[in-house]
């Protein structure tokens, strides 16, 4: 007689499909932060609503430091880790600031730009080899941004501006974390990107600084806790199945800012940050896709993934070696 399969069995998720439910997730969520940002920048300073978000990230770290002590802080490379801290401070500051002036769909779309920009400085930096295919995504992707800006036609406005310098200073950030990475435990870079974050967001938003009432603390918190799950299924989804099944997924991001941004705040994205944002979005995911199958063939170093698109410190687990 056949036994019967157990309950859990029954009705486990195959491993490709989770890594793509996770993936939505993180999508929903990013995009369901960048909305509460841009809420409560209305009452706040977004370099204030930076620092909370950086302190509350801190905060999720004590209970390593309760099982592990002081371990995860020892290391050689404290100065390249305050290097790291200031470029993800800068780019940190710049995308909240972004969010509070800019349509929530034309973040989502010139945030797409983050990879293009990692590849480009992976090659200048790291002396990765980039061939025709990739330099094609990448002059396709940058092809969509002028789209989006469309410079000398219309106004480009400081926040466009800001949301592409952000992804700028992001992907020399990302160099620096794939040089730790070689060495350095994911908790050890976790932890140091909040020790250094935190106090150049606090400095950065004393000028600005107003005590936050009991309903804004609940939305900083907020703002904290569904960051984290963001990044939480982010990282799961790219452990869980191939870069080409869940990065299509990321495309979402758009479409959830484009519905918040209608629904909360009245805005209606034009033709072109779609047209843009599909142009930078595919060319992207190509790269994404492309680096993916070249680390399996041991041609590309292992890295962390350049879609994180909230600037902050990752959670604890280690970025998907996608």
């Amino acid at each position: 007689m056949t036994a019967s399969p157990s309950p859990s069995k029954a009705f486990s998720i195959p491993a490709p499909l989770a890594g793509v439910l996770m993936m939505a997730v993180a999508a929903a969520a990013f995009s369901f932060m960048h909305a509460a940002i841009r809420h409560l920048s209305d009452e706040m300073h977004p370099f204030e609503i930076a620092f909370f978000r950086v302190f509350f990230g801190f905060v999720a770290l004590a209970p390593v430091f309760m099982r592990q002590g002081w371990v995860p802080l020892r290391t050689k490379n404290v100065k390249l880790f305050a290097y790291r801290g200031l470029l993800n401070a800068a780019a940190m500051l710049m995308f909240f600031y972004s969010l509070s002036i800019t349509p929530l769909a034309t973040v989502a779309a010139l945030g797409f730009t983050a990879p293009l920009f990692a590849t480009l400085l992976a090659m200048l930096m790291l002396g990765e080899v980039v061939r025709l295919r990739r330099w094609t995504a990448i002059l396709i992707g940058f092809a969509g941004t002028l789209i989006i800006l469309r410079p000398g036609v219309v106004d480009v406005g400081l926040g466009p501006l800001l949301v592409v310098a952000s992804s700028v200073v992001w992907a020399f950030a990302l160099m620096i974390i794939k040089v730790l990475t070689r060495t350095e435990s994911s908790v050890t870079i976790t932890a140091y990107a909040s020790i250094f974050l935190s106090p150049i967001c606090l400095v950065v938003a004393i000028p600005y600084w107003t005590w936050p009432g009991l309903e804004q603390l609940a939305w900083l918190a907020a703002i904290g806790v569904v960051g984290t799950i963001a990044q939480t299924a982010m990282n799961q989804s790219f452990k869980l199945a191939d870069a080409s099944a869940v990065l299509p997924v990321d495309f979402t991001k758009l479409i959830w800012a484009s519905a918040i941004g209608f629904a909360l705040f009245g805005e209606v994205p034009d033709i072109w940050t779609w047209a843009g944002g599909g142009l930078i979005f595919a060319s992207a995911t190509y790269i994404g896709i492309r680096e993916s199958r070249l680390r399996k063939q041991g041609k590309l170093p292992p890295g962390p993934p350049s879609t994180p698109v909230d600037r902050a410190p990752p959670s604890e687990d280690k970025p998907g070696q996608a």
